[in-house]
């Protein structure tokens, strides 16, 4: 998102038919959500299908994480300039092709050709929506509870995926979950093209070259990665990818202090505790996005369960990351945000460190349900304090281009961890072709949330006593 497409945004007059807009706006958000559970949760059953190594098979995950990732800030100043309802439209027309796209795909090339889409239409879809719901709120107490629904749509809709996914996966097969949501999200755009008012246009320029430098240096670093494991001795594409890469971040930041008008303004980094709560929030984002491509893949390899139970199984996360993210709030005005985030990463890394101890074919144990029980409260405290840390300080008027950022460095951790850890869990079964060592993916995943840990710590005496109410989440 950008600066105007939060609390600066024009507001709208209320429609008469609010609550049935907001219900549209919300359910195209929950469908986003819902459809990359889904995908996760069908991993196994694409790569038998298609063929694909356990290297495809992350880039058809990492592939949607980084579109989605380099293009949320300008879909969020493209609803700005261009106009709310109008950019929805777009965006969720973009997305449902690429999704039935998907659903027709024959090869691992196709699938990620359709992912790309997916996280285009997405990063065009998921902020307009929220300027729309936030333009329709004049009120803080109504932009409140706005984010309050938000929130709520993503944890509902990760529950659903995971269960959803596994039924559809195991009875009609993997290419239902991209069937399925199609119909859904046409009836959700009828719902706010008949409901919701547009949102008017205003003055600006595209930082295109910002968006075009950070998504093609995301894009070539994660094929990098990705690649590494499985390049034999001598090849050196992979180091090749990864320097092309960083010199594209590297002209982002040199686009980004020349432009006008940049898609990030690098002062936001010197304001406050932004830049240290950016860095937890895409540790927290790796962890996140890893966990969730991992996990199904480790319920049904490692612990023998069919498609539908590793489904369901999932369901105490996402419980679990509701009533954290509800509780967030609370314990940042109890505690400083710093301190509530350090909590509940400490609860998050006893989860991990607990289920990187569950013995295989163990099924569906009680040492399984509680290590998700503390995973999924870990990440709902820890995340919404860190974004509380990185917004609560903004100037006014700066709320929405904070929350956009860190929204980002959310879907950029996850891009970078999926990319990353599978490299190094892939890499790490010495003698085994094709296969991922989900222990390894596990410690690596301790070591981030260590990490995050540690820099929370550090801004325990930065910042003071707050509320996390102003956080604004566009992606679990």
């Amino acid at each position: 998102m950008s600066q105007q497409n939060s609390l600066s945004t024009p507001h709208l007059r209320p429609p008469p038919s609010r609550g049935l807009a907001l219900a549209g706006l919300a359910g195209s958000y929950f469908l986003v959500v819902l459809d990359l559970a889904m995908t996760n949760l069908a991993g196994l059953a694409i790569r038998e299908d298609l063929g694909l190594s356990a290297a495809e098979l992350t880039s058809v995950a990492s592939s949607y994480l980084v579109s989605f990732a380099g293009l949320l800030l300008l879909g969020g100043r493209l609803a700005d300039v261009l106009g709310g309802r109008r950019m929805y439209l777009i965006g969720m027309g973009l997305y449902l092709a690429a999704t039935a796209f998907c659903a027709m795909a024959a090869s691992g090339p196709m699938l990620i050709v359709g992912r790309i889409g997916q996280g285009a239409g997405a990063a065009i879809l998921v902020p307009a929506a929220l300027a729309l719901a936030l333009a329709m709120s004049p009120s803080p107490e109504q932009r409140t509870r706005v984010v309050g629904l938000w929130g709520a749509s993503a944890g509902i809709g990760a529950v659903s995926g995971v269960a959803l996914g596994g039924a559809l996966t195991q009875s009609l097969g993997w290419e239902w979950v991209f069937w399925v949501p199609v119909p859904v999200g046409i009836v959700a755009a009828l719902i706010v093209l008949r409901a919701a008012s547009g949102l008017r246009g205003q003055a600006g320029r595209f930082d295109l070259p910002g968006a075009m430098t950070i998504t093609g240096g995301l894009s070539a670093f994660a094929f990098g990665v990705v690649t590494a494991s499985e390049s034999g001795q001598g090849e050196s594409g992979w180091l090749v990818a990864i320097a092309i890469g960083i010199a594209l971040l590297v002209a982002f930041v040199v686009v980004e202090r020349r432009t006008p008008h940049p898609l990030v303004p690098l002062r936001l980094f010197r304001q406050g505790p932004v830049l240290l709560a950016s860095i937890i929030v895409l540790l927290v984002g790796a962890t996140f996005g890893s966990m969730f491509f991992f996990m199904p893949l480790y319920l049904q390899q490692i612990q023998g369960l069919d498609a539908s139970t590793a489904g369901l199984s999932q369901a105490p996360i996402g419980l679990s990351l509701i009533v954290g993210s509800a509780l967030a709030p609370s314990l940042a005005r109890r505690l400083k945000p710093s301190y509530s985030c350090a909590v509940g990463l400490l609860v998050l890394l006893g989860g991990i460190i607990w289920l990187t101890g569950n013995p295989p074919n163990a099924g569906l144990s009680v040492n399984l349900v509680g290590a998700f029980v503390l995973i999924g409260a870990g990440l709902g405290v820890g995340q919404v304090s860190a974004i509380a840390m990185a917004v609560r300080d903004g100037a006014e008027g700066e709320s929405g281009l904070l929350s956009g950022l860190v929204n980002a460095a959310q879907q950029v951790g996850a891009a970078i961890g999926v990319a990353t850890l599978s490299a190094v869990a892939i890499g790490a079964t010495t003698g085994i072709e094709d296969e991922i060592d989900f222990t390894t993916a596990f410690i690596g995943q301790c070591a981030l949330i260590a990490i995050a840990f540690s820099l929370a710590l550090v801004l325990r005496n930065r910042v003071g006593n707050g509320s996390a109410t102003n956080a604004r989440v566009t992606s679990p």
